[in-house]
């Protein structure tokens, strides 16, 4: 009989997407084969603290309750010697899990892990340092402006006038190392936009101001390494203007089209365009690409990529991937085979023999 692999689902976190990562974490572990993989799980708390827990199905109270410890779960503490892992499995949205910070623990302590390394995950959290990624790798990149904090406290003025020259209403402002819609508006009035850059100051020392394409919202995932295949896309039907962090996780009013109903030529160049995004940052394991469709010109544009979307039961990310023949479990699966392939090639490339 085959040996269970041992996974370790690393989930909670300090980012403003903490919420989503509980959710995101309990499907993960719903969905692991438990026949093939010994399931341990830890918890970070929102202060950063980690804590062995039994699973994530658990109530929020009962996560924060009891002793947590610092920093690594294999250092000398007594909770984290009953830690053997063959693969850690991060479920961390938006900083401090998804911009390369955890994935730099796992590098320095020499330990396979899902998704994609330490400088893919910093670009692909970074939305401007992606567009520009992807642009430069001839991508349709929506216009867009970067905003620094500093420039804005000294120079508030003449901003503003930039972008009321720059931006036809309605535009986007929002974070640039943000997940799940956290801090972003969608500008209809001109008197709205320092109250915009303001909000999304409040997240991120560096902001966007992005064009708004009018037409559809899709998704496509894609899945793997040196040799990345990518979905069916989907359609995000939002219930408001835009697909807010308020229907993606608490009212669920927005609809899907899974797969979306597009002709096969916009299909097929939606899909050449994710894994051309993927391979622009280097990517591995997973990510899920954005994209929007003008309703005039037809005309494809890149928006953002996740390199650790979400995988709660309603997420783009499994759902595609179930209607392209891959089921949750098997998807699962697929991304620890691929962790540990990524993991073994690491080992050559560091200690040749």
């Amino acid at each position: 009989m085959k040996k269970k692999l041992n996974i370790t689902l690393v989930f909670g976190g300090r980012s403003a997407e903490h919420e989503v990562s509980l959710r995101s974490a309990a499907a993960v572990y719903s969905n692991l084969n438990n026949k093939k993989f010994n399931i341990s799980s830890i918890f970070i708390n929102k202060t950063g603290q980690w804590k062995k827990v039994e699973s994530p199905l658990l109530p929020s109270r009962e996560l924060n309750q009891g002793k947590f410890f610092s920093f690594l779960p294999w250092d000398k503490s007594s909770q984290a010697k009953k830690i053997k892992s063959d693969v850690y499995f991060p479920v961390l949205h938006g900083p401090f899990g998804e911009d390369g910070t955890i994935q730099g623990l796992f590098e320095i302590a020499g330990v396979p892990y899902v998704g994609a390394t330490v400088p893919a995950s910093a670009v692909g959290m970074d939305k401007a340092m992606t567009k520009s990624m992807c642009r430069a790798k001839g991508l349709p990149v929506v216009k867009y402006q970067v905003i620094m904090a500093h420039n804005w406290k000294g120079q508030k003025e003449g901003i503003l006038e930039n972008i009321k020259k720059g931006f036809q209403i309605p535009f986007f402002i929002k974070p640039a190392n943000m997940g799940s819609s956290i801090g972003i508006t969608k500008v209809y009035h001109l008197g709205e936009i320092e109250s915009a850059v303001e909000k999304a100051f409040q997240h991120d020392r560096k902001i966007l101001i992005e064009e708004g394409i009018s037409g559809q919202e899709l998704e496509c995932s894609v899945l793997g390494n040196e040799d990345p295949r990518a979905s069916l896309p989907g359609e995000i039907i939002p219930f408001r203007d835009y697909y807010d962090y308020k229907d993606k996780y608490i009212e669920g009013k927005t609809l899907f089209r899974i797969p979306a109903e597009l002709p096969q030529g916009i299909i097929q160049e939606i899909q050449h365009l994710a894994v051309k995004a993927f391979k622009a940052i280097d990517c591995s394991g997973m990510a899920r690409v954005d994209f929007f469709l003008q309703e005039k010109s037809n005309k494809i544009f890149f928006n953002e990529i996740n390199t650790i979307p979400g995988f709660t039961e309603i997420s783009m990310y499994p759902k595609l991937w179930e209607v392209s023949g891959l089921a949750f479990p098997d998807l699962l699966e697929e991304l620890i085979r691929l962790a540990l392939k990524k993991h073994e090639q690491r080992k050559r490339n560091i200690h040749p023999k």
